[in-house]
C-alpha cells in the first residue's frame, strides 16, 4: 500500500546557494521509485507517494541521492499526510483570520525537548508567539518571518542543536495538505 508524503528540503535556492530546480528533483524523487512526484514553489517541496512506511528512511535515501546527484548535502524532512493535516488541525493560532506570511509552522525531524524552549521569555517578543505542537513549532509573526525577533531566537543552536528542521509558512502548510490528499 502506497502513503502521500511531502519532502522538505531545507535551505536551498536562497541567494544563489544550493540551486536545484524542482523539474531535477522530480526526477530524483522518480529515479528512487517514488510516484505521483510533484514540486510546490522553487524552495524545496515536494509530494510523492511511496510504499515505504518510515519517513525518516525515506528522507536519509533523499538526502543521499540529491547529494549524489547536485554534489552537496541537503537536509531534507519527510512527513506524511496524515501527519500535515495533524499540524493544519492541531495549529493553536487562528490560522483563518491570519495572512500566510504571519503564520509559520518549523517541522522538526524529532519532538525537541520543551526545557530548550525554556529560557525564551515570551512576553520580550510580543506580540509574536510561538507553540510547541507534535515535532513542530507554530510561530505567530505580525510583521513575517524577516523582520521575526522571536524566529531569530528559535534558530539559535541552543534551542535546535541536533534536531533537522524546516519552516514553511502557513499558505504552504495548507497546500502541502492539499497535495498529500489528507
Amino acid at each position: 500500500m502506497t502513503k502521500k508524503y511531502a519532502a522538505l528540503l531545507r535551505g536551498i535556492n536562497v541567494g544563489g546557494h544550493k540551486k536545484v530546480p524542482m523539474a531535477e528533483l522530480r526526477s530524483v524523487l522518480e529515479e528512487l521509485g517514488h510516484g505521483d512526484v510533484q514540486t510546490y514553489l522553487q524552495s524545496g517541496n515536494a509530494v510523492f507517494s511511496a510504499a515505504e512506511q518510515d519517513p525518516a528512511a525515506l528522507a536519509r535515501r533523499l538526502e543521499a541521492a540529491i547529494e549524489a546527484h547536485f554534489g552537496f548535502r541537503v537536509a531534507c524532512l519527510v512527513v506524511d499526510g496524515d501527519h500535515l493535516r495533524a499540524v493544519a488541525d492541531a495549529c493553536p493560532f487562528p490560522a483563518a483570520e491570519l495572512e500566510g506570511k504571519q503564520l509559520h509552522a518549523t517541522f522538526f525531524s524529532e519532538q525537541p525537548a520543551a526545557d530548550r524552549f525554556a529560557a525564551l521569555a515570551a512576553a520580550d517578543f510580543l506580540p509574536e508567539e510561538f507553540r510547541l505542537g507534535d515535532r513542530v513549532l507554530y510561530l505567530y509573526a505580525p510583521q513575517g518571518l524577516g523582520r521575526s525577533k522571536l524566529a531569530e531566537a528559535l534558530a539559535k543552536p541552543a534551542v535546535v542543536k541536533g534536531v533537522d528542521s524546516t519552516t514553511r509558512n502557513w499558505n504552504t502548510v495548507v497546500k502541502l495538505v492539499e497535495l498529500t490528499g489528507s
